[in-house]
């Protein structure tokens, strides 16, 4: 039982750095997308032509169609990580007098993120539609670079408005599209930008909260067993003073599923607050992912201009008000009256 917890967890976790590779579908070719391509034409060689195809059709349903798995991988990655925390970290932590509310906190953590995740991906991200058209049309104006007018959707055959795009995943253009998240199922778009927000930020809340506790119960045992002071024998019968490395063999030996559930969580704090960050960065430059991808192509300018067919042409982001109205835009996207004003 507990080899399959601990093999559950590391597929569960292999799969989230694959997805997260894949974290900005907007792009036209991702970076898991090129290595698996790379990889499959170095293993052609040696892999049958109907295992390659089985493999790509795999793939293709996991990365380019909606997909219900991610979302089932997300709920039992979280089932793993909280049962470990509750049946161990939780009862050491509390005969060790941790303060109760502080155990307490990872779970009210766990409701908030659970509320922004149903509500993230079952809200509409602002699928345009024929009804709608018009009316999203006119809150954006074209840059002229990376949104010009005229340019037709082919599957929807409608005119894109500007910052929209459409979604192979879900078949649809997207306004103010960000990108395609496979952990909730949804697009990320204009209308429930705000609750992946707050679930992202909740998500990495949670994982610092329970690093942190299970790293200060680890800490606390350290301290009460007096290990540091002592002394080990080795195979060759030399006694040495305790080290670190000796140290983290000895808990990982003594309490191997709270140890690699605090590695595992400390590894995703670190990966989670690094795309954090890059949220944050985008919400206060009022950017989107799909956006800042395209824009690296182009250099920076105070006028969006296209220049004569020797230069390059030059991007300026214009859709940046200020950092206070750039995140009032995420929990309250703008509609056609208030652009008017």
């Amino acid at each position: 039982m507990d080899f399959l917890t601990l093999f559950l967890i590391y597929v569960c976790f292999v799969l989230t750095a694959l997805a997260l590779l894949c974290i900005c579908p907007g792009r036209k070719e991702s970076f898991l997308a090129r290595s698996v391509n790379g990889a499959s034409q170095v293993l052609s060689f040696v892999i049958p032509v109907q295992l390659q195809r089985v493999t790509w059709q795999v793939l293709h349903r996991l990365f380019h169609t909606r997909s219900w798995l991610f979302v089932v991988l997300h709920v039992a990655l979280q089932a793993a990580v909280y049962g470990e925390y509750t049946w161990e970290v939780f009862v050491y932590c509390w005969e060790l007098q941790f303060h109760l509310l502080l155990l307490l906190l990872p779970y009210l953590l766990l409701a908030g993120n659970m509320g922004c995740f149903i509500l993230c991906s079952r809200a509409d991200p602002g699928i345009i539609t024929k009804s709608n058209h018009a009316s999203l049309f006119k809150i954006y104006a074209y840059d002229g670079v990376l949104f010009q007018k005229g340019i037709m959707c082919p599957t929807c055959h409608m005119e894109k408005p500007a910052r929209s795009k459409h979604c192979s995943f879900c078949g649809t253009c997207v306004h103010r599209f960000d990108h395609h998240c496979v952990w909730v199922n949804n697009c990320i778009g204009a209308f429930n930008a705000k609750y992946f927000f707050l679930y992202l930020l909740t998500l990495t809340a949670m994982a610092v909260t329970i690093a942190i506790i299970t790293a200060a119960f680890l800490t606390q045992v350290v301290l009460l067993s007096d290990v540091m002071h002592g002394s080990y024998i080795d195979d060759q019968g030399q006694e040495h003073a305790v080290e670190i490395l000796f140290l983290v063999q000895h808990l990982f030996l003594t309490f191997p599923r709270i140890v690699f559930m605090l590695g595992f969580v400390s590894l995703l704090t670190l990966v989670l607050g690094a795309y954090c960050c890059f949220s944050l960065y985008l919400a206060v430059t009022n950017q989107t992912s799909n956006e800042w991808y395209k824009s690296r192509r182009y250099g920076c300018s105070h006028q969006p201009t296209l220049q004569p067919h020797d230069r390059r042409v030059v991007y300026k982001n214009i859709y940046s008000k200020g950092i206070w109205v750039n995140l009032k835009e995420i929990f309250k996207p703008p509609t056609v009256l208030e652009r008017k004003k």
